[in-house]
């Protein structure tokens, strides 16, 4: 397939009225991964749909190397949304690479899936993305049509993406630096991770074998500060492998400088997973203080 800067923006059909997470997403995946300026023409008229480069979500085919992605009829029996199958057309097409692609099933494209063909609720209770794109379908009073909220929908939906591939990219890129941490404190009997410069760290560290790793902290500098974050003991805990000490918590500025001995002191969670200090010398004065040699530099 040629590339967006040597031919016209792709067409893309979808069927007009209302509409849901997954055409929004099928839209914002090929605009995010494929073709940023790519047209959407909204309607159920067959010769239309004939005229344009990729169809989602009406059409009555499913058939990748044309590029049809419906979903609907009986013929196809399948798990997918147009959403799903347009993330494996992209990734087949190599317009991304599997382990984002393998990110972006997890962490959305298989959910709104699994919602557009009743496999699972969401929980009305909850924000989540296939509500906030119904949340665009609402008449807001002011005139527009289906056709204008759906664009909205779909540069919302695109935006989302682009993060997830950010932080995908981000956490690869950690990686390295997240490897040489964790053996360079276990080299030297520590129990902290400390990172020279901002990166996110979760990801790889669990890849890492994380959760047995004797590391109870990690160290880090952020917006002219230094931060200590209580390690969890799994991806997704709100738990610390060891928390910050009781009597750090909720403290702010002279209040903590008070408690630690520490000349810039800031704050402290008070669940205790976090502190902040005003210099690295001084937290790690702080965690020395706390809980041992072991625990700084």
């Amino acid at each position: 397939m040629s590339t967006a800067s040597d031919r016209s923006p792709l067409r893309i059909g979808t069927h007009s009225g209302s509409f849901h997470a997954d055409d929004v997403l099928a839209v914002a995946l090929v605009r995010a991964f494929a073709d940023p300026a790519a047209t959407v023409t909204r309607t159920r008229d067959l010769e239309v749909l004939a005229e344009c480069d990729l169809v989602a979500d009406v059409g009555g085919e499913f058939d990748p190397t044309r590029r049809r992605f419906d979903h609907h009829q009986q013929t196809y029996e399948g798990p997918l949304s147009s959403a799903g199958m347009v993330l494996d057309w992209l990734e087949a097409e190599q317009h991304l690479d599997g382990t984002l692609a393998g990110r972006l099933r997890a962490e959305l494209v298989d959910y709104v899936d699994a919602v557009d063909n009743g496999r699972r609720s969401p929980d009305h209770d909850v924000p989540c993305f296939t509500s906030i794109v119904g949340a665009f379908t609402n008449d807001p009073d002011d005139g527009s049509g289906h056709d204008d909220r759906f664009e909205e929908a779909a540069r919302f939906a695109q935006r989302y993406l682009q993060g997830i591939a950010a932080g995908h990219r981000n956490a690869l890129a950690a990686r390295d630096a997240v490897r040489r941490a964790m053996e360079f404190a276990e080299e030297r009997g520590k129990r902290t991770l400390v990172f020279e410069e901002y990166v996110p760290w979760k990801s790889a560290y669990y890849e890492f074998g994380g959760a047995e790793h004797p590391t109870e902290f990690a160290v880090f500098p952020s917006e002219g500060t230094w931060r200590v974050y209580g390690i969890p003991p799994e991806p997704g805990s709100f738990a610390q492998k060891r928390p910050l000490p009781e009597a750090w918590a909720g403290l702010v500025d002279d209040e903590l400088e008070a408690v630690t001995g520490i000349p810039g002191a800031k704050f402290c969670h008070k669940n205790r997973f976090i502190a902040v200090f005003a210099t690295r010398d001084g937290l790690m004065q702080a965690l020395r203080d706390a809980f041992g040699p072991e625990y700084a530099e």
